[in-house]
């Protein structure tokens, strides 16, 4: 019932100002939903959307929901992001975007937690910092930063890599603070992106976070993902 009244609330937001601002939804198919290097959908594929509501002055809201696996009898079925926040640029091309996240599982609430984030970029790159006092709802904080890149290759094909790194109290007490990186090949055709990417950790058998299953799997894997935003 919380989280209808939270989506009842941003319908209404987004309802009464669409005049002056903008309106979008991304829809996405992927063969594994990867977050930070980890497999969310036991390296299964997944349906992801959102529904974003922007203004000239550089607020917006949003929400993101995708399917996901935590594994066999875990009731967790899928995931629902509420974020918020500020985003704007200066002429010579710095961009930046400071907001909060909460992340909410319907099906199991004792996962839910918040998250604040901080971003920058300047052409092809972009980097941020995120930043939570209760990571998955465990009492313990934690950090992630990450860089990336993306080289344009004519107006169809680009190049992206990204690194970032898990740090913080919640990795601190596990012993596995670690990195994941990407790099694959982005391409748009139509009304529609493709990304075909390698992803990666450095987290081996003996780290805590680490499985050999498919479930929360860290092993490096290629992730094909398939997306189109309306209205077109």
């Amino acid at each position: 019932m919380r989280n209808m009244r939270i989506l009842a609330a941003f319908g209404l937001l987004a309802t009464a100002g669409v005049a002056n601002a903008e309106l979008s939804s991304t829809w996405t198919v992927t063969s594994d939903y990867d977050y930070r290097g980890t497999s969310q959908s036991a390296k299964d594929p997944a349906i992801q959307a959102s529904l974003d509501f922007s203004t000239e002055g550089g607020w917006y809201i949003g929400a993101w929901a995708s399917t996901l696996d935590f594994g066999p009898g875990d009731p967790a079925k899928w995931e629902l992001d509420i974020y918020t926040g500020f985003s704007g640029g200066s002429e010579d091309g710095l961009g930046w975007d400071v907001g909060i996240n909460y992340y909410a599982y319907p099906d199991e609430s004792d996962y839910n937690f918040p998250e604040i984030y901080g971003k920058l970029s300047y052409g092809m790159f972009s980097g941020g910092l995120y930043y939570s006092n209760d990571w998955v709802n465990s009492g313990d904080s934690a950090f992630y930063l990450n860089g990336g890149v993306s080289v344009p290759l004519g107006d169809t094909f680009s190049i992206n890599a990204n690194v970032g790194y898990s740090f913080g109290e919640a990795f601190s007490d596990i012993d596995s603070e670690y990195f994941d990186y990407s790099i694959g090949v982005g391409a748009t055709f139509g009304k529609f992106d493709f990304e075909l990417k390698y992803v990666d950790t450095n987290l081996g058998r003996n780290d805590a976070l680490f499985s050999s299953d498919d479930v929360f799997n860290t092993e490096g894997r290629v992730i094909l993902t398939i997306s189109t935003t309306f209205p077109w």
